[in-house]
Parts: C-alpha cells; sequence; structure tokens
C-alpha cells in the first residue's frame, strides 16, 4: 500500500485487533505511524484472542469509519479477504503473524525481494569412507546432499586400500543424475572411477601425476606438503604441459595446524594463477573445531567469494557438522547477494541465524501485568520475559524461572482441574519457552521457535482444537 491516498494525503489505515493485543498494538502504533507517514486507527472486536478472527466474524462485527483507505488483519485470520473488500469497499490485506513485526513488515514493503537463487561457488560433499557403507547407503546420502545444495558427489575411499566396488559405485550414482568425483589416490581406484563416468579426481601431486594426467579428466592440484607452495607450482606447470585440466588446493589447515598460514598460501594462489579455478576443502575446520558450524560456513564463503574460488569440499561426518553442505548453501547465496550488491549480509535473510533469534519482541513489565488484569476466561497464556516465565489466566498470574513450581502454583489455584491433553500442552510451551530463554530466542505461544533454515513447521493447538471441535482451556494471547 501506498503512504498517500489518492488526494495526496496521508493514507489511513484501520487496524483489526482483539482485546489482550490492544495495549502493546496501540504502543507500537503510535511509535511507528510518524515514521512511516500514515495515520490509523484501531478496532478491538469483540473477541480476546487475534487470531481467532476469521472473515465471517469481521464481516458481521467491524464497522469501518469513514476515510479509512485500508484495513489490516491479523497475519493469522482466516478466510478470503476479497470477500471484505467486496463488503466494505476498501482494501483488506492480512499484516504479520505477530503484531510486534509491524515496524519491519512497514519497512520492508516497498522493497523487492531479495534474490538469492545466484551463487558461483560449486559444492562438493564428501560420503566419507563409502566403501564401508552398503550402495543403499551411498544412494540416501548422495539424495540428501543434493537436496542439501550440493552440486557434485565425492566418493570418499579409505586411504591404504584398494575398493573392488568403486567403479558400479560411481556408474549408479551417474545413473540416479549425479555429478560424481573420486577421493583417492589408488590407481584401480580411481580408474575404475574415471571410466564409469567421475569427472573429477582428488586429488593429484608428485606420487601420483604420472599417471593420473593421463586419464583425461579433470584433476585437483595440492602441493606435496601442505607448507610446500614451490610444488604445486611445479604441478601446475606440469599439467599445462600436458593438457590436463585442473583446478588449484593449497590445502586449508586446521587450527593450531597452520589455519592463518594456510589462508595466506589461497590469497598467493590467486595472486599467482589469477586465471585458474582454485578449490577450498572446508571440512578441515568445520569437522575439526568443536563449534556451531554455521557462522564458519559463512566465514568460508565469503572468504571465497571475495577470492573468486569457485568450488569447496565439504563433509557432514561429525554431529555438529551435520547440517555443513545446507549451511554452505544458505552462505554462498548470502555472501554472492552482500557481495554483489555491495551491501552488509545483514538484514537479508535469517536462515543461518539458528542458536539465537535476530532480534526479541517482549511487551515489558506493565503491558504484562495490565494483560493479566484483563484476562475473563481459563485459557492460560505463557511468555518467556525478563529472564522469568509467565503465566496468566483468569485465575492468576504466576511468573519464576522452574516451570514445575509454576505449574503447582497455577494448578493450586485453578478454577478447574487441567486434563491430561492440556497438562501435556501446558508442559510442551513451557519447556519451549524455558529453551527461548536459556538461548536468548523468541517465544511465541502456540508456534514453534525460529532454528533458522532447520525450522519444522508445527500444527498449533488452536488449529488442533478447531479441527476437532473443541474449545481451548489452553491457548495464545
Amino acid at each position: 500500500m501506498n503512504k498517500n491516498n489518492t488526494s495526496g494525503q496521508q493514507e489511513r489505515i484501520l487496524f483489526v485487533t482483539g482485546r489482550l493485543a490492544e495495549f502493546s498494538l496501540r504502543e507500537i502504533l503510535e511509535k511507528l505511524a510518524p515514521q512511516m507517514g500514515f495515520e490509523y486507527e484501531v478496532a478491538v472486536l469483540n473477541v480476546q484472542v487475534a487470531a481467532l478472527l476469521h472473515v465471517p466474524l469481521i464481516q458481521r462485527r467491524l464497522q469501518v469509519p469513514a476515510g479509512i483507505d485500508w484495513v489490516m488483519l491479523p497475519g493469522m485470520c482466516q478466510g478470503d479477504l476479497q470477500v471484505l473488500s467486496d463488503h466494505f469497499g476498501i482494501p483488506f490485506q492480512r499484516g504479520p503473524k505477530d503484531h510486534f513485526d509491524l515496524p519491519e513488515y512497514f519497512g520492508q514493503a516497498d522493497r523487492p525481494p531479495r534474490d538469492l537463487s545466484r551463487f558461483d561457488i560449486e559444492i562438493l560433499a564428501e560420503i566419507n569412507h563409502a566403501p564401508l557403507l552398503s550402495n543403499e547407503a551411498i544412494l540416501q546420502q548422495a539424495e540428501l546432499y543434493r537436496d542439501s545444495g550440493a552440486d557434485l558427489i565425492d566418493v570418499g575411499c579409505i586411504p591404504g586400500e584398494s575398493w573392488s566396488r568403486t567403479g558400479e559405485v560411481v556408474r549408479m550414482l551417474v545413473e540416479a543424475g549425479h555429478r560424481v568425483s573420486i577421493d583417492s589416490f589408488d590407481r584401480a581406484e580411481v580408474e575404475a572411477a574415471v571410466s564409469n563416468g567421475a569427472e573429477l579426481i582428488l586429488s593429484c601431486n608428485h606420487t601420483n601425476l604420472d599417471w593420473v594426467s593421463k586419464l583425461g579428466v579433470e584433476v585437483v592440484a595440492i602441493p606435496d606438503l601442505p607448507e610446500d607452495f614451490n610444488s604445486l607450482c611445479r604441478i601446475v606447470d606440469q599439467l599445462l604441459q600436458s593438457n590436463t585440466p585442473f583446478r588449484v588446493d593449497p590445502i586449508l589447515e586446521p587450527i593450531g595446524y597452520g589455519f592463518a598460514t594456510s589462508l595466506e598460501r589461497y590469497y598467493r594462489a590467486r595472486r599467482e594463477f589469477p586465471d585458474f579455478e582454485i578449490m577450498m576443502g572446508i571440512g578441515n575446520l568445520t569437522e575439526l573445531t568443536e563449534v556451531d558450524t554455521a557462522g564458519m560456513n559463512l566465514i568460508l564463503a565469503a572468504i571465497c567469494q571475495e577470492l573468486r574460488i569457485k568450488s569447496v569440499l565439504a563433509t557432514e561426518v561429525i554431529n555438529w557438522a551435520r547440517t555443513a553442505v545446507a549451511e554452505f548453501d544458505h552462505a554462498r547465496r548470502l555472501v554472492k547477494y552482500a557481495i554483489d550488491n555491495k551491501s552488509l549480509p545483514k538484514h537479508i535473510h535469517y536462515q543461518l541465524v539458528m542458536l539465537r533469534d535476530p532480534k526479541l519482541k517482549q511487551l515489558g513489565t506493565e503491558a504484562l501485568q495490565k494483560l493479566a488484569t484483563q484476562i475473563r476466561d481459563p485459557n492460560y497464556r505463557i511468555f518467556a520475559e525478563g529472564n522469568e516465565l509467565h503465566v496468566m489466566n483468569r485465575d492468576g498470574y504466576w511468573k519464576g524461572t522452574d516451570p514445575y513450581e509454576l505449574f503447582d502454583q497455577f494448578q493450586a489455584a485453578a478454577s478447574k482441574t487441567v486434563d491430561a491433553s492440556h497438562a501435556f500442552y501446558l508442559g510442551y510451551e513451557m519447556c519451549k519457552a524455558l529453551t527461548a530463554l536459556t538461548l536468548g530466542k523468541q517465544y511465541q505461544q502456540d508456534q514453534p521457535l525460529n532454528w533458522g533454515f532447520l525450522t519444522q513447521e508445527e500444527i498449533s493447538a488452536q488449529e488442533r482444537r478447531r479441527e476437532e471441535g473443541k474449545g481451548p482451556q489452553c491457548g495464545p494471547r
């Protein structure tokens, strides 16, 4: 919607809500309207919870004041809004699910959506110790990697052993539509892989240069020893002489084994090989550092993007790196957008903000106390603010840090015994709320916690009860 109506005046917006959200909504609009240049009115319909609003109810109860340009409904409002637009003769639209998101909603309204479809860093995802896996397990892992964003499946063999099924497995993967590389120095394994469709060999140094350069496929050139950059230069010269296609990997070393120095080698490689493709094996950092990997993948993607390193080798062996491929996929898109648009990688998308949330929205002490005095039904409302859990209904307002103690307190004060299903619901919600407090995440009752791209949608308790035709005893505000 435009900030001005056709007469050139500031547009007037009617915000529709329920009784319990009125106080905090008005507080937000009081600050937001002057900033964004609109005038507003608030219509409070005779329902406690704004999320329970639906089109037939609004059509019956809403009165639209004169001079309103359009109406904003809560984001969870059910039904066809065109019915309301036709009935009242002005546009209706849904706002965000949470009215605390209104500032961001209006700030983003006129911006085109970010295009995060572009990237130019290829992901090789390694199936580690493939000889120990069944064909079914190898295919399953390859499909998982592809779904996570991998462009090429790397078949990782076991050093010092020779695997007789290499060719069979590579052919199986190729027939399933995968691009494949082979990660081995064993000649029999590599030749079998290449003859069955492998398009890239990891890796090539002076120990196998004489025969690997004759196989007619691309190789990854590495130094004989990570610190011996001159050996990498000699290998590159020989690959050029034999017309063997290659990409260069100066070897990323783990922290404690020359990590910073190895980064310098990538800068040197880009200076000395300005037109050659470079690859980075990022698993040496993500697998060998005890920390959540999303942040590391973003930093590594940024280094690769700025140095024009066009491929990475990723792995998901250790549990803390179990989503490393998908993390790098999101990271390569984010840094590509940021660098192409000369912008910070901030406020673009939040898919890699997983442990904590980008921001916290809180009612505050005054609003919580006011809300507690307004509730006239037995439904429990749960909040997580100020390092405490807050639970309230018509029987009282309880707060604390121990959900067991809180449960005992509101059970003792309850005018009606909480049955088993609702006790389960309350326990589940308080568990989510306590998790949010612990990690610094946003908690909203009856909604899933936000885990970035790992978030799984939940069927809310309200939706379940609506489908079952039951009234809620425990519900969101």
